[in-house]
């Protein structure tokens, strides 16, 4: 598939709202014939992009795929983060954590007040 190029706004054509309601429709897709989409600005401000339906699909599929790569890394890691919690839901652990709390800490004589953290 090929991905179709990103620009910005500002390196696209350009059109005004008006030239669309003077040239029609037609213009408006002659020029995308040519460059795939345009800009259409009122006031020179851009306030809409039309593209062609080949664009759109291709704009379309790379979001999906983008999408789905991010949710398969999300499954990978979910997965690993939920193979760690078992460990830690075993007998041995839960007994080696109360071993640890039960146990006296020792500061060397001195008194922490929460602060010192």
């Amino acid at each position: 598939m090929a991905v179709a190029a990103l620009n910005t706004l500002d390196t696209l054509p350009q059109t005004p709202a008006s030239d669309v309601k003077k040239l029609g429709w037609r213009g408006v897709m002659k020029v995308v014939a040519r460059s795939g989409k345009v800009v259409v600005t009122n006031h020179g401000r851009p306030e809409a992009v039309v593209l062609s339906t080949t664009d759109y699909h291709d704009l379309l599929q790379e979001a999906l795929e983008t999408r789905a790569r991010k949710q398969a890394a999300l499954d990978v890691l979910s997965r690993q983060f939920d193979e760690r919690l078992k460990v830690l839901q075993t007998r041995e652990a839960r007994d080696k954590l109360r071993g640890i709390l039960r146990r006296p800490i020792d500061f060397g004589g001195n008194t922490f007040t929460g602060n010192e953290f």
